[in-house]
This record gives C-alpha cells, structure tokens and sequence, in this order.
C-alpha cells in the first residue's frame, strides 16, 4: 500500500505512535509519506520505503497567522495526485483529517483516496469538544472512511460526545518491546541521578490535564519516608507550577528538571516508578514506555489507564487529585522489593503481551484493507 501519514512532528503520544507505526508498516513493504511542517523527531529518514515531505507556508503581511491549515491542504492533494496514495491516515480530527476531506474535495471525483482518521484523545476531549470546533470535529469523523480510537474508554467518550453514527474501531497505542528495554546500569549513564536511593520519573508535555504539581505532592510525601529524587521530564504550560511546588515544599535537592528529551528511556531504565496522575488520559503512551523498561505505574483511575495499567499486577491505580493514596501505594512498593521487582517483571511482561508492535501493526494493516474493500 502507499499510505501518507498526517501527523504532529513533536513529542506528544499521537505524533510518536504515528511516526512508529509509519516505520513499522515501511519495514514490512509498505510505501510511508510523512507529512507535517516539519521531521517527526522520531523518525529516521533514511529507512527504506519512508519518505518526508514538508508543508510550507507562505510568509504574507495579510494574514495575521501563517495560514497552515490551508497550506496542508494543497500538500496533501499535491501527494495524493502524484505519489497515487491510495490512503491517508490522519492523526487528530482536528485539523489533520479535516484537511484531509478538503484535499479530497479539491481532487473531485477522479481521486479514489481514502481517509483514515485515528483519535488520539485530546482532538475530542479538549479541542473537538469545545464550542468552536465541535461541529467540524463531528463532520471528520463521519466523514472519514474509517475512524480508529486508542482506547475504548476514547471510543465511548467519542460516542457520546459527538453521537457519531460510523463504527469507531480501537486499536491500542504500541510499542516495540524488541527496542525498548530496561537498560543495565543506566544511573551510570546519567551523571545526576544518584546511584543509591530510589528514583521516580513522570514524562510529559506539562500541560494541566497532567496535573504535574499532582507529582511534585506525591514524591514530597514519598520523600519524607524514603530517600528518593524525582525526575521531571517535559516542558510545558505547568513548569512554573511545577517549580514552585518543589520550592514549596523545599525539594529543590530531590527534583530534577530535564526538559524535553528526545530519548527517554535511559531515564525510565533509572526509575523505580513512574508518576501519571493525570485528570484525564486517553492512553498513556509514556506509561506504556516506563513498564516496557519493568517499571511498575503509580497512575490515575481515569480514561484509557485502567485499560493499560493492571491494578495490583503492573502498578496501582487511585482517583483523580487523591495524592494521599497515590503515595501510600508508591511508598508500599518503594519498601517492598520482591513485590517492587515483580511488579517491574509483570509489567514488562503486560507490555509485551497485550501492547506489542507485532500485535497492532497489523491490526492497522487489516483495517486499511478493509477499508479499501468498502468496509471498516
């Protein structure tokens, strides 16, 4: 198949699983377009069958903003009609496969393309859902040929918040258990993380749907029992919420701010645990990469989490803003370890039986097909 691929080129959860299924589905023949303005950061762009094209936009006094959706659209009609891309799969309703369906309509009757919009989460529970967008939201949907969500707890909400009348089929994120592993002796590998005591980790992009002073409440209750530093990976609108709650509670020697980082998994091969107490969550990509390096998930019982995240077995689970419970389940495993490393063991063991690259590429690869037969 040729397939473009719309995407997010940054380090959010939807523009990595883009860019991991693209170079999965390119590594079993498929022919792969990326299409954002710029590289996805994850993508190497010298893969056989994978090809990068960049959306430009024109520099006008006229308009206030750099018109990019229009832009995207001309691209996408651009590809269709010369590499003969028989689908696009756009990642977020809004605007990727909104862009999507105009590009359609620009071609006319002679284009046969197919759209393929996958949600990702917050194209629905923030952005589509909100007054000014919502109506366009619902018109992707049903426009698209075939919809997919990463959970079904993102399928239902999906339902109810648009009363779309198409099949939302879900196909979880993944990852590939063959690259990504717990690393040996990774503390040696981060000169500022201590070799001694334990060590926490929360990855995100620090927005308030995270909830990252939420974090910095649980380790300081953690800190009080267990000598421990907390890593902090990410940037966002909360990184100034975050540092003022580690002054707050005098932990500027515990905490340590890395930024965005391109490759988190040395980090996550250093931790203990990891931190997601999210108020919502469609998947969790992050956690999903922290128990593929056998790290146990203290998270929130909210969206598509309880889907990933077994409750006992991989990692606890709490309610939303319960910080009190949330450290008493990271305390009870952090002074536990036979039941610390079999939780590591479980869910690693979870990552690769039930999240697998090999199990959901294809599943991406079943549905193209039915969708190019008509159906979905």
């Amino acid at each position: 198949m040729n397939i473009g691929i719309v995407c997010y080129p940054t380090h959010g959860g939807s523009g990595v699983v883009a860019t991991e299924l693209g170079k999965e589905l390119a590594l079993l023949g498929h022919t792969v377009h990326f299409i954002s303005y710029q590289p996805p950061f994850r993508l190497e762009l010298f893969q056989p069958n994978v090809y990068y094209h960049e959306v430009e936009m024109l520099g006008y006094p006229l308009f206030k903003y750099p018109p990019y959706t229009l832009a995207l659209i001309n691209k996408i009609a651009e590809l269709v009609e010369r590499e003969k891309l028989d689908i696009i799969h756009a990642h977020y309703a809004i605007p990727h496969s909104f862009c999507a369906h105009l590009a359609r309509e620009v071609l006319g009757e002679s284009s046969r393309v197919k759209v393929v919009t996958t949600l990702h989460g917050t194209d629905i529970t923030l952005v589509g859902s909100d007054p000014s967008f919502k109506r366009i939201t619902r018109f992707s949907i049903e426009k698209s040929d075939g919809i997919t969500a990463v959970s079904h707890s993102l399928q239902e909400e999906t339902h109810q918040t648009f009363n779309v009348t198409k099949t939302v089929e879900v196909i979880y994120n993944f990852i590939n258990t063959k690259r990504v592993f717990r690393l040996p002796a990774a503390r040696k590998l981060i000169g500022c993380v201590p070799a001694t005591g334990r060590v926490l980790v929360h990855v995100s992009n620090f927005r308030p749907v995270k909830r990252v002073p939420d974090v910095v409440a649980i380790f300081a209750k953690v800190r009080r029992e267990v000598d421990a530093k907390l890593l902090l990976v990410g940037d966002g609108v909360q990184r100034q919420a975050a540092q003022d709650a580690v002054e707050q509670f005098g932990l500027q020697r515990d905490v340590l701010f890395f930024g965005v980082q391109d490759n988190v998994i040395p980090l996550l091969s250093a931790a203990d645990l990891f931190l997601l107490p999210s108020e919502k969550e469609s998947f969790g990509l992050g956690a999903l990469e922290a128990m593929a390096c056998s790290v146990p998930v203290i998270a929130t019982r909210t969206g598509g989490l309880p889907e990933l995240v077994a409750h006992g077995e991989t990692g606890y689970l709490a309610a939303v803003g319960d910080v009190a419970a949330l450290a008493d389940y990271a305390l009870q495993l952090l002074s536990d370890e036979s039941l610390l490393r079999q939780m590591g063991e479980a869910a690693r063991h979870r990552a690769a039986e039930r999240f697998e690259s090999e199990l959901m590429v294809p599943q991406y690869e079943a549905f193209y097909q039915r969708v190019l037969a008509g159906g979905n």
